[in-house]
């Protein structure tokens, strides 16, 4: 059994982890605000974008002149997946999840060749720790969240599609619904398709209502301005999902953690009480021996 100073040690070590993982609650709780009201604010641009873009691609469609470069498909022999992940830990089960998303979609296309293209440092140990090394790496993408960024990765991603290095594009994410809900999600973003959006396909009425728009100069001018943007605005919208739901997955985990403190602190007191006690009748029972030792 431990002793009384083990225990008051430990009760001490307890008491301060607690502290730092309910400060970090807070400070998580905090960013959640923020990155939230930006996840939220891009869903309607991003929706309204996805409706544009569905409305060009379907009234294209039966155009002989109207197939796009980023429209192009080919037999999937090499696939690109972008892997987001957060750059920290103590999550949760968050960087796990977005990894076994990528371990199972690499499973179930074993002929194709895929190349990872890493957003986040936890998404790349936990792939590195599995044998699956990036093609490319962007660090401290989340310390400088812009649009510009996920416009460069865009940028690199449509090129190699583009010039035939890649047959398709996916993006493994995380869709943020709640601080206690967050979804993983595996979307494709290349090649790009009449309803194709980015959380599934448009809305029936949404896409019919669309397809009767007219467009200046030309549905074909549109289409080749739409089309770059949105595989842009999707990867944006993906890092800023992620982002919040990194600190809604952060802010839960080190809740639950300050409550295991908590109870840990109260088992420690606990013994700690009894060992105290039971030292002290011991002593007692040893003054009352030694008394009656002395009467008799």
């Amino acid at each position: 059994m431990s002793s009384l100073r083990d225990i008051r040690k430990r009760i001490k070590s307890v008491k301060s982890t607690r502290q730092i993982t309910k400060a970090m609650k807070m400070v998580s709780a905090a960013k959640l605000r923020k990155a939230q009201e930006n996840a939220t604010n891009t869903r309607a641009y991003a929706q309204t974008l996805w409706k544009l873009v569905n409305a060009a691609l379907l009234g294209a469609e039966t155009g002989s002149d109207a197939t796009h470069p980023l429209m192009v498909e080919r037999p999937v022999k090499k696939v690109d997946v972008i892997v987001v992940t957060s750059d920290r830990g103590l999550a949760g089960a968050y960087n796990v999840n977005v990894g076994r998303q990528v371990l199972k979609f690499i499973k179930s296309n074993p002929d194709a060749q895929i190349e990872l293209v890493t957003i986040g440092r936890k998404g790349g140990e936990f792939l590195r720790a599995r044998g699956f090394k990036a093609r490319k790496d962007w660090p401290g993408t989340f310390a400088k969240l812009s649009y510009a960024v996920a416009q460069d990765i865009a940028n690199e991603v449509t090129e190699r599609f583009v010039k035939g290095e890649t047959d398709a594009v996916w993006i493994a994410g995380t869709y943020f619904k709640s601080a206690l809900v967050q979804e993983p999600t595996m979307l494709q973003l290349l090649p790009l398709k009449p309803g194709l959006g980015y959380h599934g396909s448009v809305e029936d009425d949404e896409t019919a209502s669309a397809s009767s728009m007219l467009f200046e100069p030309t549905r074909e001018d549109v289409i080749a301005h739409l089309l770059p943007r949105a595989v842009s605005v999707g990867i944006f919208r993906l890092l800023l999902e992620g982002l919040a739901s990194e600190h809604g997955a952060r802010m839960t985990a080190m809740e639950n953690a300050t409550k295991a403190a908590g109870d840990m602190i109260g088992s420690l007191s606990l013994a700690y009480n009894r060992g105290r006690q039971a030292a002290i009748t011991k002593e007692l029972m040893e003054i009352v021996s030694g008394a009656e030792a002395l009467k008799g």
